[in-house]
């Protein structure tokens, strides 16, 4: 497999996708560039280096030079792999997830290709809307929300670590026909006498309908919480884009590692409860309903495969980890703060202070 990097025209340097101008740029001569200006350019040099290419040469990353880490790290090996960077020739180690990160030595943006071939070439990506400042920034808002956080949780160290990663999603469309009962209830109270009176009636209700579901997202990461993806859903589908590679230049990308049969039943779920919902909006003048009963079918069911924008955060407290996830298009952000229970103790001692001081000057009032 090979390593991409994105090197400017101009000066040589590395280019990434800038989420503000949604263009393509180089923070060492601040030119810009949009993608079909970038494929057209890459799709030359490809074009020249396949007509002048040594048919002997190895490629750097081909899995024949990976290293023989023998029976003891057979574990590692097969969750890894080795690349070579372009820009200083440092040996780059990945996960086998992983299909767009960091050169560890000179820090320049690296693609790993082969990861994004075949089946796991996205159909669609979602680019970057929202910067790292920004979403530092909108973090820093939302922890003063919070008053008992550990005081590094906001610090300049922790705060660095914010990644921004493109996530692997299937996108599951069909038309849904759904059957619903269930019994519904009419509640009449009057007073006679020294009596309460409640008349209860009783009727069957019946619908059925026809639903278009379009693009229903569960991520196909496996060690990204599907709870926390949730938290920051919608997405603008609007804004998506045929896929290309040069979104991932700057960032970081995960292949997905749970297939779309494994997810299904979380999509069936949530059309299963839209249904419901759309169903339980046409029904009314009833006190209550119960004995729900719904069937659904599936027809003309399609999936698609995409990469969506979101800035991660992870943070250790208390032998408990901690995950934060902002949607880098809407900056929608999600995630359960940590308790600093030294804060939360202090904050009751000085509560419980306050409360005795002025309990003692109202009684001094009342003796005096």
């Amino acid at each position: 497999m090979n390593t991409v990097q994105y090197k400017c025209p101009y000066c040589g340097g590395e280019m990434v996708f800038k989420p503000e101008q949604q263009k393509f740029g180089c923070d060492y001569c601040g030119s810009y560039f949009e993608e079909a200006e970038i494929a057209k350019m890459y799709e030359e040099m490809n074009k020249m280096a396949e007509d002048t290419a040594d048919p002997n040469a190895k490629t750097l990353g081909d899995e024949s030079d990976f290293p023989d880490f023998g029976e003891e790290g057979s574990e590692f090996s097969e969750q890894t792999r080795l690349y070579t960077c372009d820009s200083c020739g440092a040996q780059i180690i990945a996960e086998e997830t992983e299909s767009a990160t960091f050169c560890y030595y000179c820090h320049n943006p690296v693609i790993l290709a082969g990861r994004l071939t075949g089946k796991y070439k996205p159909n669609f990506v979602i680019p970057f809307s929202v910067t790292k400042e920004k979403a530092v920034d909108d973090f820093k808002s939302w922890c003063k929300k919070r008053w008992f956080l550990p005081g590094d949780f906001k610090s300049k160290q922790q705060l660095e670590k914010m990644s921004g990663v493109y996530v692997p999603f299937w996108l599951t469309s069909c038309n849904a026909d759904a059957r619903f009962s269930c019994i519904g209830e009419k509640r009449r109270s009057w007073s006679s006498g020294d009596y309460n009176i409640t008349e209860i009636s009783e009727f069957a209700v019946k619908r059925s309908g026809s639903f278009t579901f379009e693009r229903v997202p569960a991520d196909g990461a496996n060690k990204i919480e599907d709870a926390l993806m949730n938290a920051v859903e919608p997405y603008n589908y609007k804004e998506m884009r045929d896929f290309s590679m040069q979104y991932l230049s700057g960032f970081m990308a995960e292949k997905y590692d749970v297939e779309w049969e494994q997810v299904i039943n979380r999509t069936k779920a949530r059309i299963h409860e839209g249904c419901k919902q759309k169903i339980h909006e046409t029904i009314t003048g009833y006190s209550s309903t119960k004995a729900e009963r719904m069937d659904v079918s599936y027809r003309n069911v399609d999936r698609e495969y995409a990469l969506m924008p979101v800035w991660f955060m992870h943070y250790s407290y208390g032998g408990k980890n901690y995950d934060f996830a902002m949607n880098a298009q809407t900056g929608k952000l999600a995630g359960t703060p940590p308790l600093s229970i030294p804060k939360l103790l202090g904050f009751c001692v000085g509560l419980f202070a306050v409360l005795a001081a002025i309990l003692g000057l109202i009684g001094g009032f009342l003796l005096g």
